[in-house]
Parts: C-alpha cells; sequence; structure tokens
C-alpha cells in the first residue's frame, strides 16, 4: 500500500506567530541576555567553562585562541566561530570590560575601532579573576544539563564567587528586549552586597552610599546622581558621561584641550575625526589641529587652540557637539527564574545572594558526604590496626580479594567500603607513626563535619561563610575607582563666537525672497553695481552686518523667519542670491515685507506691525528669539484675508502715522498701543470704510518733522510737511491728504516719510520702472492733489512703489549714541 503523505492546513498567521514565538523565546533566554545570577550569556559561560575544562587557566601557558574556539563550537555551542571568537575577544578586551575574563596575547582590537588578529594567530587563557566564577564546580555547585548532542554536561549557571552582573556589566539585543548593564567597581559591589545581606530591606540611598555609581574602564566623568537614582530605583534611567579633559596652557597666549579618558565605548578614531571635521568644516572656530597623541604610556588626545581662542566655549561645543560627552540610558534587562526581567539594584544583589545560597549550600552538602565517607573509612582503618595480627592472619588465609573482603566484614563487622580501604591498604600505613596521623584525621574530620552541618542547619553560618569569601575576593581584587561622580549634569553654554568666525559683511534680501550674504571684498570689487537681481524683483535689505548677528525676515502672511547670519549661503555680489524657500518652507504667494537684523535681543526694543486691513500690533523684540528655527513662526496672527503691510523695530516712544488707499492720514503715539505676545492680532489702528484699506504706516521718534511723500495710481505726486497735520488718537477715522474728485478720483498706491537725498522708485502697469527725488517735489497742502510726475494715459497706471533701498549699517547709529 502506497505511503499517504498528510500536510496540516494552517493560517499563515498562526504558523508564523508560532515559529517568531519559539524564535524570540530561544534567543531571549539562550542567547542575548545575561543570567542575574552570573551575568553571562549563554556562549560567555561556554567559553569560560571549555577553557575551565581544558586546563587552560592563569597559572598555566597561554594556548591558541582557535583551540579554544574549536572546543566551544564541538562540545558545548553549535554556532559559528565567529561569534564565539568576537565574545571571547570582547572578554579580554580591558577598556570594555572592568576585570577582563580572558588574557590575550597578540592583537585583540582597540579603542579605535580595529579588528583583531583571526584566531590562529592569537593565544588566550582564564584569567585569575574568572576562576572564581568557576570555583568549585566540581562540588556539584550548579545544575548540570546534556548539551546538544548529548554526549556531555554543561552548567546552566556557573557558581559565580563575586556579582559579576554589576561588575563587568552586560550589553546585548534580543527580540523585544534589549539590556544595558554598566560595570561598577568590585570592592563597592562587594560591600553593598555585604550590607545587603546584613540588612534585606535596606534603601537605595543607603546602598548608594557604597555604590557610588558606575565605574568605567575607560574612567571618564559621569554627572547627573538623580539619574543614577533613578537607574538603581527602577532599573531605568540616564546619565551623562563625559571625557575628561584639562586645558593646558602654551607659550605665546595660546591654549591646548587635552583629553585622557573618553565615554565608555566610544570609538576614540571616530570621535578625533569627528573634531576635525568639525575644523575642517569651520564648524567651531579657534582650532588649530587635533592631533592623536595616543602611545603605549596612555591615551592622549591634544585639540591646539589659535591665539586667543575662547577653550572654555570650544571644549563646551565639543561636549555638545561629538562623542566627547554622551548619554548613557541604563536598562538591567536580565534573566532571573527563565524570564527577562527589568531588575533594580536591590533585586539585582537579591538574585545573586539567592544564587550564592544556593551555591553554599550544595557546596557544603557535597563536603559533608565526602568528610562523612571519608569519616568512616578512617575508623575502619583505625579498628583495622588495632587489630592487626588477627586481620593479617584472616587475609593471609583467603584466596582472593574479594574472598577476603567478605571474610572481614563477617568476622569483624566492617562495612563494604571499609573493608575496600583494608584491603587496599600500604604496608607502610601499618607504621607506629600512622595511627596517631589516623587519629588526627579523625579528629579533623569530626570538627569540619561539625563545621558542615552548623552551617547547613544555620542561615547566619552559611551567610558569614559567603561574606568571609567575599571579603577575601575584595581584598584580592579590589581596585580604585577610575570613573569621578558629579553630583549635577553641567549646563552648556555655547557663545556663538565659538561656533563663527566673527567677520562684517553685506547681506541682501529681495521683496521676492532672494537672499545672500557678501563678502565685503565682492561688494568693493564691483563697486556696488551690476548686483544680481531678477527683472521684476527689488532690494529691501542692503545691510552690512557681522555674522554673529541674527537676521528676522517678515512675510506679508503675519509670519517671520528666525536666520542666523552665518547660516546664510555666501554667494558673491555679481551672482543671484539662493531663494529663502531652499533655507525655510514659505507659501508660493508669500513674499518678504522687512529684513530687521537683531543682534541682542535685549529689553526695552519692540517690533511694530501695521495690516493692510487696519490692525495695529507692538510686541517685545525679545519673544522673537528662537531656539528651534527649521520652519517660519508666527509674528502676528492676522484675521481672514489680512496682510501685514510694515513692520518697524521701536524703542517703544515712536510716532505712528497710517496712511489709506482713499487718502486718509491718521497721526498718533506708539504708547497708545500696549504691548501683547508674540502670537496676538493686536488692536484696531485706523477706522477703514467699505473698499478702504491701509497702503503704508510710518514710525518716527517724538518731535521730528519728516516730509510726507504719497504717489497715486494716476501718477501724482506730492509732498507734505507734518506741521499740516495735528496728532490725534487711535482707531479714528484721520484726516483727508486728497482732493476728493467726482471723477477718476486719486488712490494711493505707495506712501513714505522721506529725509534728504532718498529715492522713490515706482512701476507702471506697462511695466516701466520710474526714479523719483520727492524732496525735489514743491510742498503742497493737505488738500490738493500734488503734481503729476507720469501721464497715466500714455505709460499706465502706478500699481507699486517702493523705496531705492539704501547701503545700511544697521547698528552703527546705536552704538555711537551709547
Amino acid at each position: 500500500m502506497a505511503k499517504v503523505e498528510q500536510y496540516l492546513d494552517l493560517p499563515l498567521e498562526d504558523v508564523i506567530g508560532d515559529r517568531f514565538g519559539r524564535y524570540s523565546k530561544y534567543i531571549i533566554q539562550d542567547r542575548a541576555l545575561p543570567d542575574a545570577r552570573d551575568g553571562l550569556k549563554p556562549v560567555q559561560r561556554r567559553i569560560l567553562y571549555a577553557m575551565h575544562e581544558e586546563r587552560n587557566t592563569h597559572d598555566k601557558a597561554f594556548r591558541k585562541s582557535a583551540k579554544t574556539v574549536g572546543t566551544v563550537i564541538g562540545n558545548y555551542h553549535p554556532h559559528g566561530d565567529s561569534s564565539v571568537y568576537e565574545a571571547m575577544v570582547r572578554l579580554s578586551q580591558e577598556w570594555k570590560v572592568r576585570n577582563v575574563l580572558v588574557e590575550m596575547h597578540g592583537n585583540n582590537g582597540s579603542v579605535d575601532g580595529d579588528p583583531p588578529a583571526a584566531m590562529r594567530y592569537t593565544e588566550a587563557r582564564l584569567s585569575s579573576i574568572s576562576s572564581e566564577l568557576i570555583r568549585d564546580i566540581e562540588k556539584e555547585t550548579v545544575e548540570f544539563v546534556p548539551n546538544f548532542d548529548d554526549t556531555i554536561n554543561e552548567p546552566v549557571v556557573l557558581p559565580a564567587k563575586f556579582p559579576n552582573l554589576l561588575v563587568n556589566g552586560s550589553t546585548g539585543i534580543s527580540a523585544g528586549y534589549a539590556t544595558e548593564i554598566p560595570p561598577h567597581n568590585l570592592a563597592e559591589v562587594i560591600d553593598a552586597v555585604i550590607k545587603k545581606i546584613d540588612n534585606p530591606d535596606i534603601t537605595i540611598d543607603e546602598l548608594m552610599k557604597v555604590i557610588h555609581g558606575p565605574d568605567f574602564p575607560t574612567g571618564g566623568i559621569i554627572q547627573g546622581v538623580e539619574g543614577l537614582k533613578k537607574a538603581y530605583e527602577t532599573g531605568k534611567g540616564k546619565v551623562v558621561v563625559r571625557g575628561r579633559a584639562t586645558v593646558e596652557k602654551m607659550r605665546t597666549n595660546r591654549e591646548q584641550i587635552v583629553i585622557d579618558e573618553i565615554p565608555y565605548e566610544v570609538n576614540k578614531a571616530s570621535l578625533v575625526k569627528r573634531m576635525d571635521e568639525l575644523r575642517i568644516d569651520r564648524k567651531v572656530e579657534g582650532i588649530a589641529e587635533v592631533r592623536d597623541e595616543t602611545d603605549r604610556t596612555g591615551m592622549r588626545i591634544v585639540i591646539e587652540l589659535k591665539k586667543d581662542a575662547d577653550s572654555e566655549g570650544i571644549l563646551h561645543y565639543l561636549y555638545k557637539n561629538t562623542d566627547l560627552q554622551i548619554t548613557y540610558h541604563f536598562n538591567m534587562v536580565a534573566i532571573k527564574d527563565k524570564t527577562p526581567k527589568l531588575l533594580n539594584l536591590n533585586m539585582i544583589l537579591d538574585a545573586y545572594i539567592g544564587h550564592q545560597k544556593d551555591v553554599v549550600t550544595r557546596q557544603s552538602q557535597y563536603d559533608l558526604r565526602k568528610a562523612k565517607e571519608r569519616s568512616h573509612i578512617v575508623e575502619g582503618l583505625i579498628k583495622a590496626i588495632s587489630i592487626l595480627d588477627e586481620l593479617i592472619a584472616t587475609i593471609r588465609a583467603s584466596k582472593d580479594k574479594q574472598d577476603a573482603k567478605s571474610r572481614i566484614k563477617e568476622a569483624y563487622q566492617f562495612s563494604e567500603q571499609q573493608a575496600e580501604a583494608i584491603v587496599n591498604l600500604q604496608l607502610y600505613r601499618l607504621t607506629n607513626t600512622d595511627i596517631t596521623s589516623l587519629e588526627k584525621e579523625a579528629e579533623e574530620l569530626r570538627g569540619r563535619i561539625a563545621g558542615l552541618e552548623e552551617i547547613l542547619n544555620n542561615p547566619k553560618k552559611l551567610f558569614k561563610v559567603i561574606k568571609d569569601d567575599l571579603k577575601s575576593l575584595k581584598k584580592k581584587y579590589s581596585e580604585q575607582r577610575r570613573t569621578v561622580i558629579e553630583q549635577e549634569i553641567e549646563e552648556l553654554k555655547i557663545n556663538l563666537e565659538v561656533m563663527v568666525a566673527s567677520e562684517d559683511i553685506l547681506v541682501t534680501v529681495t521683496r521676492d525672497g532672494y537672499i545672500k550674504r557678501t563678502s565685503l571684498r565682492s561688494y568693493a570689487a564691483s563697486n556696488g553695481e551690476d548686483l544680481a537681481i531678477k527683472d521684476d524683483d527689488h532690494l529691501i535689505a542692503l545691510q552690512e552686518i557681522n555674522t554673529t548677528d541674527k537676521l528676522l525676515l517678515f512675510t506679508n502672511k503675519g509670519r517671520y523667519l528666525y536666520l542666523p547670519v552665518h547660516e546664510l549661503p555666501d554667494i558673491r555680489w555679481k551672482d543671484l542670491g539662493q531663494h529663502i524657500s531652499n533655507i525655510v518652507s514659505i507659501g508660493k504667494d508669500e513674499t518678504i515685507v522687512e529684513a530687521i537684523p537683531v543682534r541682542d535681543f535685549t529689553e526695552g526694543k519692540y517690533l511694530l506691525f501695521i495690516t493692510k486691513n487696519g490692525m495695529i500690533k507692538r510686541s517685545e523684540l525679545n519673544l522673537y528669539e528662537a531656539q528651534r528655527y527649521s520652519k517660519a513662526l508666527v509674528a502676528v496672527n492676522l484675521k481672514g484675508d489680512d496682510l501685514v503691510q510694515n513692520v518697524f523695530i521701536t524703542s517703544g516712544n515712536h510716532d505712528i502715522f497710517i496712511a489709506s488707499n482713499k487718502g486718509y492720514g491718521l497721526w498718533f503715539e506708539e504708547s497708545e498701543v500696549t504691548p501683547v505676545g508674540q502670537r496676538a492680532a493686536g488692536v484696531k489702528a485706523i477706522q477703514l470704510k467699505e473698499g478702504e484699506y491701509v497702503v503704508s504706516g510710518q514710525v518716527f521718534e517724538n518731535g521730528a518733522d519728516p516730509s510726507l511723500v504719497l504717489i497715486t495710481q494716476r501718477g501724482a505726486c506730492k509732498r507734505m510737511k507734518l506741521n499740516e497735520f495735528e496728532q490725534t488718537s487711535r482707531a479714528k477715522r484721520g484726516v483727508v491728504m486728497l482732493r476728493e474728485l467726482k471723477q477718476k478720483p486719486h488712490r494711493i498706491v505707495g506712501f513714505y516719510l522721506v529725509n534728504e537725498k532718498e529715492v522713490l522708485q515706482f512701476k507702471t502697469s506697462s511695466g516701466t520702472v520710474q526714479t523719483l527725488l520727492p524732496l525735489e517735489l514743491p510742498k503742497s497742502d493737505r488738500y490738493s492733489n500734488g503734481s503729476y510726475v507720469i501721464d497715466s494715459d500714455q505709460q499706465g497706471e502706478v500699481t507699486e512703489v517702493w523705496r531705492d533701498t539704501p547701503y545700511q549699517r544697521p547698528f552703527e547709529a546705536k552704538e555711537d549714541s551709547q
């Protein structure tokens, strides 16, 4: 009969879920996470046990690594040789493991991330301290299970005579779990275990008087005791770890930063490369050279500074922008009771103490059994020597060994074990001296049995054995702490001058949003002519400012862009600037209204906004200092289809003049506008009728007497003096500035306050651009319509008016007045 193959028809998600669940269980329990008792992952435990079994210990010669790897793969760990060798190498790297468990001859990698030599070149043996992890394993102290092919047994856990999980830490990633346990100081951890044994209810605060914090093999400085406390209380937390750096004086007003310790698990070569890249890219100013002077005497990275450089500022910048300072995240997950658990410090210590109780109990039981067996035999030997002549006669009369054993058991009531020992007795043991040594041994065994029974019956005695053993280990292996603990996390303040070379440059901004910075040399070489600009665009700013300043660009949609000047694109005078949307995204119909440079956001300065629908808003300048500026920020809250017409920076005691398209002008004091928040909408500035809107608002200092110039759509231009008007108050209708005509009335297109030599430009519907010197116009009263400067029937109506942007040094006036 043919064999019928049977298949199960199962849903894919059930199969995948089941198989992935099994795989996850395996890598969680048997690969990536350490055991809470001995602090070892399975591969590490198998390496140490295999080396112990092969007698590859610290008191013997080194042995080829490949031989050990072969033993581990062949007997215990049926995986790739590279995974075993890499695990073995890590146990020998003194910059990764606080107390190395494997000693290695040859290239075992470096703190620069260099790979180790192949296993056929290196030699290894167990270190002295790792023998303490395995000590007494032959005394049945731990469970053994069959290996993968059932040929030999391997330990489930090592006896671990010191708390390895905390001492050497652990790092690993499995499915759904990861672990990050930092290394600690052996002496501190042993003291904590002893304290915990003496007082099981001890608090984390009391434990932290002993365990001050992690003790990294690479040294460094830990900041943030609060983060440490949280980590020890919950198993999760974070601290700042920074390298140790000092500033050394050199000759001729120069200094250098010397780093001799870096944070744990940071690649030194990458760190040095990153620092040099910051110097090359001019992200930080003042670094002359970065050198790695590390040699056999120790680590040494030298950052040579330029003359009069701000060493502290540069060091802070390096802390913030390189791995010279990192955040270390505790995530103390380990396998406890065959399950991954997030453990706090008390739970880790409890797991270790529980393991030691079990180990010492099993060890004592084993020693007691062996002592009782030996005691029984010694008693038999003593009895045998006391009846020696009869015993010899009985044995001589026997046929063979088995017959002799049977006869003496029957004649003198010896047990099987005693009879075996008697028939194997060597003749020299029958001397007179040997009876005394046997009696002495019997006495010692009685004392030993009593001591072991007391350990097994009295928990205090048991704990004393554990504590005494730990104290002797501390005495033998303790080292000075390498990592310094600091209470607070230092706030890193970095002056802009550290990052940016202070240089005066020229910034140009156009209405359509093209922006660039240009060196003064490039401007001078062109004599300020031939500026690259699109045909229908015009400048709104041409300002000489410093690279350490900020530029605020305000758009017609009530938003602003915060631009550090040093981040602007550096482009020649004769080349077109970069569109602002390449730096910060703005809307398609969004245009730049004003560009205001700021050196510092001090108190007492205000930003004043005037909108098309007749609103006005005043806010303190310091509200506009942005920490994050990757996108456009709200400058003023606009209602409906309103648009921003003007933005000014004021001192708080300016006058304001607002003009509407229908020819009404209103003059009032700035003090009438109460300062509000950054995102507020403002208040009414002028009363407008239907179809009327604000063309422009202007500000001027109290007591000034500027000329007011307006241009209408019909090409009429009119100049008036301020004394033609009367100052009133905010939100009024204002007074008329044009004579109303029944047919083709004049409507204001441009309105400006002008001083001598200022030039206005306007564009007509036919596309021609005209230039106007307003102060050459005659003065007019409020009721005239001014004089025509073009024939609108011939050249088209005026559509746009702007001030010809003068070359500005914005901070000169402010600095001169101080």
